[in-house]
């Protein structure tokens, strides 16, 4: 028989084959081992109304800040702050070592002393001269007097009168000679205060308490005018320009309450919009909307993020705790017929135990809440209360 002798030829190999041909029974397929149900809670997503948040983000700044600037030319004798130190108004930060200056000022004080020292003796060439035009004013008298009478003649009367207005030309010239000389020192006064001014000039101090936040010049540097020295920001004074998209211009007001959030401080501070620069940022499509802030813990440059009330909004919200998060991908468990099905969505901002699911979900699907750590694509289900 044909199958007798296949049977024999394949009875030194090393596989056994069986064929169907010889009338054989064929072997039944092995059942699959049935994974076991694994014990859930369901919560069904439902659209809610809640506060519709608009996040901006920006940069901490400080209300005001004070570039320092040299104002005379003039070598950095001393910078006597350091980045981080606190100053007080009118603290003096830098001084310049500017010897024309102080020159200047001894050369105007010498000319001021010299013009003030030769008043007493205008005052005595006044004096002089006023007597002197006295004694010719009465001397005057008496003559027209005795030339009514007849008794000199008007020759002798003549030279008395000339006398007279010499004396008189004489006070008059000394009293000018005195203006003159007091506008002199007047000239010097003024001369000396500026040079007092310029001389000012070589100390450069706060303008308001602050800190400095950069140094910008070291000892033995040349300083012209207008060269940064020190960098001061006024202490308390601080805000977060938030750059906010142009769609949102007429629902951002100023005076609105908000929330910021900073990443270098534990909790939010409640903060309110003080200004709102009007004109937009032709690249970023956005304009800036600045918010005061009040803490300790403020610094130029920290990043924060203002939550920005915008009203009430629809939203489809779940359990946070159905929310599974691997790295960037979220997801979560969607029961479907007793199975659990993996499903990937987008959430939003959470809002209290709940999160917000912007997609991927539809309103009324049940979905898995705690999701229990056994639980994978396509497992049963056992839903309990």
């Amino acid at each position: 028989m044909y199958c007798s002798r296949k049977l024999k030829a394949a009875a030194g190999g090393a596989l056994v084959i069986i064929l169907a041909g010889c009338g054989g029974e064929k072997a039944a397929p092995k059942k699959a081992e049935s994974r076991p149900a694994v014990a859930v809670s369901l919560a069904k997503a439902q659209e809610e109304t809640v506060p519709e948040v608009y996040e901006a983000t920006g940069t901490v700044k400080a209300r005001v800040s004070s570039v320092l600037s040299a104002r005379v030319m003039g070598y950095v004798r001393e910078i006597r702050v350091e980045a981080g130190d606190s100053v007080k108004a009118g603290q003096v930060v830098a001084v310049l070592d500017a010897k024309e200056i102080e020159t200047g000022l001894r050369q105007a004080e010498a000319g001021r002393a010299e013009a003030r020292s030769a008043m007493p003796e205008v005052n005595n060439a006044i004096a002089a001269a006023q007597a002197q035009m006295e004694l010719a004013e009465a001397t005057y008298k008496r003559m027209k007097s005795l030339l009514d009478q007849k008794s000199i003649t008007a020759q002798e009367f003549d030279e008395v009168a000339a006398r007279l207005r010499m004396a008189q030309a004489n006070v008059a010239m000394a009293r000018a000679k005195r203006a003159q000389l007091e506008q002199k020192i007047r000239q010097a006064d003024e001369a000396v205060a500026q040079a007092g001014v310029m001389k000012g000039y070589t100390e450069v101090a706060a303008p308001f308490a602050g800190t400095v936040i950069e140094r910008k010049a070291e000892p033995g540097m040349l300083a012209a005018p207008g060269m940064p020295l020190v960098v001061v920001e006024q202490a308390g004074g601080y805000r977060l320009e938030a750059a906010v998209e142009e769609n949102r211009l007429g629902r951002v007001k100023r005076g609105m309450a908000v929330e910021v959030k900073l990443d270098a401080a534990e909790a939010p501070i409640e903060a309110r919009i003080e200004e709102i620069v009007p004109a937009m940022d032709a690249g970023s499509r956005s304009f800036t909307a600045k918010i005061g802030l009040r803490g300790g813990l403020l610094r130029s440059g920290m990043f924060g993020r203002a939550r920005i009330p915008m009203g009430e909004k629809k939203a489809l919200m779940v359990p946070a705790s159905a929310l599974v998060r691997m790295g960037q991908v979220e997801k979560v468990f969607v029961a479907e017929g007793g199975v659990a099905r993996l499903r990937l969505v987008t959430a939003g901002a959470a809002r209290g135990s709940a999160v917000e699911i912007l997609s991927g979900l539809s309103s009324g699907e049940q979905v898995v809440a705690p999701v229990p750590a056994s639980l994978q694509d396509g497992s049963k289900l056992e839903v309990r209360p």
